[in-house]
């Protein structure tokens, strides 16, 4: 199997639809959760709905390189956003995370192989295998949060 195709897998795997590293994904999360939870503040934690955000934020971003674009987005804002006032705002976002992973997946696949070894927009990025490998990490690191924000926020669940 191609190094892309593995890696837009376990892209899906963390987002989408899989359960062999964190025995869940975003969409298992986060799908027919109400708006009023995922908003709900927790001491001073994030919310589940930031933290999802969050996670949308850099793959829409590295998804707009991918498709010619530049890279414009930037960790200083990368919490900065409106915050949802109704579910049907929540189910709207949740939408475009979802269609938005897959895209980007789809792209990763497209890829040769030999691009992961090369820059990702500046040397100083590093390569489009550590970009993407990061990007995979740090959603794994934010699902864990959002899962032990679930369990404090619904207990009995």
């Amino acid at each position: 199997m191609k190094r892309t195709r593995k890696l837009a897998d376990r892209l899906r795997e963390t987002i989408l639809n899989g359960t062999w590293v964190a025995n869940t994904n975003y969409r298992d999360q986060l799908d027919n959760l109400d708006w009023k939870i995922a908003t709900m503040e927790f001491k001073s934690l994030n919310t589940i709905s930031l933290l999802a955000h969050h996670v949308h934020y850099y793959i829409a971003g590295i998804k707009n390189v991918f498709e010619g674009g530049n890279l414009e987005i930037r960790d200083k804002y990368s919490f900065q956003f409106a915050k949802i006032q109704s579910q049907n705002e929540w189910e709207i976002f949740l939408t475009k995370f979802w269609e938005d992973a897959e895209s980007l997946a789809k792209l990763i696949e497209q890829l040769p192989d030999e691009k992961l070894d090369q820059s990702f927009v500046d040397e100083k990025y590093g390569t489009y295998q550590r970009n993407i490998d990061g990007l995979i990490e740090h959603s794994y690191y934010h699902l864990g949060q959002i899962v032990l924000l679930k369990k404090m926020l619904m207990p009995n669940n």
